[in-house]
Order: C-alpha cells, then sequence, then structure tokens
C-alpha cells in the first residue's frame, strides 16, 4: 500500500507533474540554485531529467547550459550528471565531483570559490546577478504551504526567497520525524538595517522549524522516493589515529592551564577521516558535556551524542555513512532532542563562531613554514574542492586547527612546504598546525619562530635538512642585504619544490 501524498496543500497538489515536464522550465542561461549539503538534501529527479534534456538540445545544435548554485557539495545525480552532458556554465560556491573538477580544471566550466557564509548575503546584494530558478528538496507540505525541510538546509532560504520560479521536489525516503529538527532564522537583514543574531549558545532555537515559499512563484512539484547518497568513511589510518592523538593531548593541556572549560567549547569539524578520528577520540576521552556547531554532522558526532559525551549538536547536514544513516533513523526521536539543523548562513555565521568560541578543525592540502595554508589547489593551479567553511570558522574560531598527514603520493610531495602554491587562509587567521609528527601551537610566536616550530614539530623527517637549509639560506641572503629578516625567503626556490615535483614527480631532487 502507498504512502499517502505528503503535499497536504491542495493547490500545490495541482502542480504535480513529472520530472521531465519540471525540467522542460529551466531555460539556457538560467542561474538556478538547487538544495543540497555535502551530498544531503539534493533533489534526485530534475537534474537527472535537465541532464537528458541539456544532451538532447546540444545534440540537436542548440547551446544549454546554465549557472549551478547550491549549498556546498551534491552528489553524482547533481553535479555529475550536469557536469557530464556540459551542461555547467558556472558553478558556485562548492564542489566535489570529479567531472565538475575535470571540467573546472580544463577550462570548460567557470567556478567561484565562495566562502559558505558569504553565498545567502551575496544573492540577497544582487552581487551573482538573478537567481531565476529554485530546485529544493523537502520532506513534506503542509496545509498552508509550509515546508518541511529535508536532511539538509543550506541555502534553500534564500533560495526560496530571492528565485523567480520554484520547483519543489518531496522526497518520501525522507523521514516525516526530520520534521522538528530544524531551526529557520528569518531576522536576517541587509545593511543598515541588520541587528545581533539572538544566540549564546549553540543549542539555542531562534528561527521555525519550516521554510516559507511564496506560493505563486511555485511551478513545478517532483513527488520522488530516493535516499541521500551514503558518504563513505574509511577506518581511521596510523596517520589519522597520530593527528588525532595529538589534538586530544593539547586540548587536555588548555583545560590544565585554564585555556579552556573542563567541558571544552563548541566543536566544529571538517569532513573526513581525520576528522572523525578525532571525533572517536573525544569520544573516549575524559571530557563530558560537550556540543557542536558545525557545518556538518558526521558518524564522530553521532557517535558522541549516542554515548552522551555531546549533549547537543547544530549544523546544516548531515553527512552520514550507510551505518550512520542506519543509526540515525533508528533512533530519530533521540536524535532530533539533540540535533538542530540551520541555514548555512547561521551555522558558519562569523559572529556566532566568535560570540560561541568554537574549536574550529579543518583539513588542508598544505601549509608552509611561516603558517599559510593551502586548503583548495593542488600545485598551485588545479582546484581540489572548494574552500568551503574552512575560512569562516579559522577567522572567527576561539583555537584554530588545520591537519593534514606530513606526505603525500607516497612521500614524493611534503605538505609543509617552504611557502604554500596557494592561500586559502593567511598566517594570520592559523593558530594550531597538526600532522601525524606532532602539533605546532603558532599563537604569540613571530614568523621565523613559527618556521622553527612548524618544521621540527609538522615536517616529516625526511623532508626537515631541506627546510632548515632553505630558512638559513634565506636568513644569510637577508643578513647579505637581499630581502628582509621578517620574513626572509628566497624568491627563486620559493615554489621550486611545487616545480619539480611538476617535472620531476617529487619534491626533493
Amino acid at each position: 500500500m502507498s504512502e499517502p501524498s505528503r503535499i497536504l496543500h491542495p493547490g500545490l497538489r495541482q502542480k504535480i507533474m513529472s520530472a521531465d515536464a519540471a525540467a522542460a522550465l529551466i531555460e539556457h542561461g538560467d542561474h538556478v540554485g538547487m538544495s543540497g549539503f555535502t551530498g544531503a538534501g539534493y533533489p534526485k529527479a530534475v537534474p537527472l531529467a535537465l541532464a537528458r534534456h541539456i544532451e538532447q538540445a546540444n545534440q540537436g545544435g542548440n547551446k544549454f547550459r546554465i549557472g549551478v548554485w547550491t549549498g556546498a557539495s551534491t552528489a553524482p545525480e547533481l553535479d555529475g550528471a550536469l557536469a557530464k552532458v556540459g551542461g555547467i556554465e558556472m558553478r558556485l560556491p562548492y564542489q566535489s565531483d570529479p567531472t565538475c573538477r575535470a571540467r573546472i580544471n580544463a577550462g570548460e566550466m567557470d567556478y567561484i570559490d565562495i566562502h559558505l557564509s558569504h553565498v545567502a548575503q551575496f544573492v540577497w546584494f544582487g552581487f551573482l546577478g538573478k537567481l531565476n530558478v529554485a530546485v529544493v528538496e523537502v520532506a513534506g507540505i503542509l496545509e498552508d504551504g509550509r515546508l518541511i525541510p529535508s536532511s539538509s538546509i543550506g541555502n534553500n532560504k534564500t533560495w526560496l526567497d530571492q528565485a523567480d520560479k520554484v520547483i519543489l521536489e518531496v522526497n518520501s525516503a525522507m523521514p516525516l520525524g526530520l520534521e522538528g529538527m530544524h531551526d529557520v532564522y528569518y531576522g536576517t537583514e541587509r545593511p543598515p538595517h541588520r541587528k545581533p543574531i539572538p544566540m549564546t549558545h549553540p543549542g539555542d532555537r531562534i528561527g521555525e522549524p519550516y521554510l516559507h515559499v511564496d506560493l505563486s512563484k511555485v511551478v513545478a512539484i517532483v513527488e520522488t522516493d530516493s535516499p541521500d547518497r551514503d558518504t563513505k568513511f574509511a577506518a581511521a589510518d596510523e596517520n589519522s589515529q597520530r593527528i588525532a592523538g595529538h589534538i586530544l593531548d593539547f586540548l587536555a593541556h588548555e583545560v590544565k592551564v585554564g585555556r579552556l572549560p573542563p567541558e571544552l567549547l563548541p566543536l566544529q569539524s571538517g569532513v573526513g577521516n581525520i576528522a572523525n578520528a578525532v571525533l572517536a577520540g573525544l569520544n573516549q576521552g575524559p571530557f563530558e558535556n560537550l556540543t557542536g556547531y558545525t557545518e556538518v554532522l558526521q558518524d564522530g558526532m553521532l557517535e558522541m551524542l549516542k554515548s552522551g559525551k555531546m549533549v547537543m549538536a547544530s549544523a546544516t547536514a548531515l553527512s552520514l555513512s550507510r551505518a550512520g544513516t542506519k543509526e540515525f533513523l533508528d533512533n530519530l526521536d533521540f536524535y532530533r532532542q539533540r540535533i538542530v539543523l540551520r541555514p548555512q548562513e547561521i551555522s558558519n555565521h562569523p559572529e556566532l563562531v566568535r560570540r560561541l568560541g568554537v574549536l574550529s578543525m579543518n583539513a588542508m592540502i598544505e601549509a608552509d613554514i611561516y603558517g599559510n595554508v593551502n586548503s583548495t589547489h593542488i600545485m598551485g593551479t588545479r582546484i581540489m574542492n572548494g574552500i568551503g567553511g574552512s575560512g569562516d570558522f579559522a577567522r572567527n574560531a576561539y583555537i584554530s586547527f588545520f591537519v593534514t598527514p606530513s606526505t603525500a603520493k607516497e612521500g614524493a610531495i611534503s605538505c609543509i612546504v617552504p611557502m604554500v602554491s596557494h592561500v586559502d587562509h593567511t598566517e594570520h587567521d592559523v593558530q594550531i598546525l597538526v600532522t601525524e609528527q606532532g602539533l605546532a601551537d603558532l599563537r604569540g610566536l613571530a614568523p621565523r619562530q613559527r618556521a622553527q616550530v612548524v618544521i621540527e614539530h609538522c615536517a616529516h623527517p625526511d623532508f626537515r635538512p631541506a627546510l632548515r637549509d632553505y630558512v638559513a639560506r634565506a636568513e644569510r641572503s637577508a643578513r647579505g642585504g637581499h630581502g628582509g629578516l621578517h620574513t626572509p625567503h628566497l624568491l627563486d626556490e620559493a615554489l621550486s619544490w611545487h616545480s619539480r615535483f611538476e617535472r620531476e614527480g617529487r619534491m626533493l631532487p
């Protein structure tokens, strides 16, 4: 027996149509705001139908490309499908799809990498042009037209507010038990009318559980029954466990000397195996009554809520493995009391990150000896994914950590280099660097002091002699009148490690 319709508004039931019919309402050149954040809550049917439509148009000699705006990364059914047929003119603000990445790096797709907290306000301000269409997944529609959000909120509030036309996918695979987990704040304004956001604790509810939409803008409703993609997490390897251990030791020391309270401060962690290893360590550690204030809630934080180590967590999206999804669905009533999902303009808001004193932990590609961090580019030119929310948190965190293994490509690449090949986070925003080799606490250190700590604590032993030699020769050169001693560099050599890798496949001779 089929489930009753989740579209309870009589007028909107009249707009139910196929995904193909809905996709036909999107035109060449449109800017399309799609729901989705780290593989959660993205539309499942309309993007695939749109990709078929674009492929047919292009085969007939009619160019068809759109701008795709999202919350963050989505899934192969969205990014992958549209990129495969060459249907994306411009992508923002974050992507992780391999086909998208290849087209961006081949110059076949434009990409704007934006701090995730900036996206909504850039759209409100008109900085990105007109938003023509919103395609948003929801879990249901109430009798009065309010929308039950899905497994992520991301920028959905802004897409629904700003778009000329709205297409809703109502996904019956999303549990109706999600109702009540969301907190959608409608109090933001454009300058000069902004007011303080009324939140002083990660668990504060300052909005309402539903999304609103002008019903006259809704042009199509598509019913779907498709789960989110599973996030794949490998078991923590030795390097991840060692990195986690360094962070846990550091946090214990900060509590001991009185710079952190016994329950720490709200935790933010990026997605990935290292982040899950840190959270697993915290789950086994001495700290109690922890809280989370993050973008994405993944398996590690779910386990902390289950054990009682963490009392509540705020995020904008879920990003769970298959086992994590089962745990979440099997105990949804339990988690609904302990998880709040918010728009990303709130989950990533610098005002709130600073006020709450968030402890921020994010991955990096490389760091240099002075503490500058590259989160996004391989060898300076090839985009990997994007800056995401790491800058929102790092610049405003109580303590900001950036983590990576010390080497890559089986030791051919050092992730600690003389100068990063691309800068996402300057030395001014980076406090702690961590590799499996150790932890470099850069607080209160001048640049040359930072260099010594980074080399000795974070660089792999195979690369330390070359880094020490670089610094020593840069200082001698500065004393000889070539450059300054504040941040000594050999400009002819600063990026030579990257150049050598491009030529020879390794950074050192």
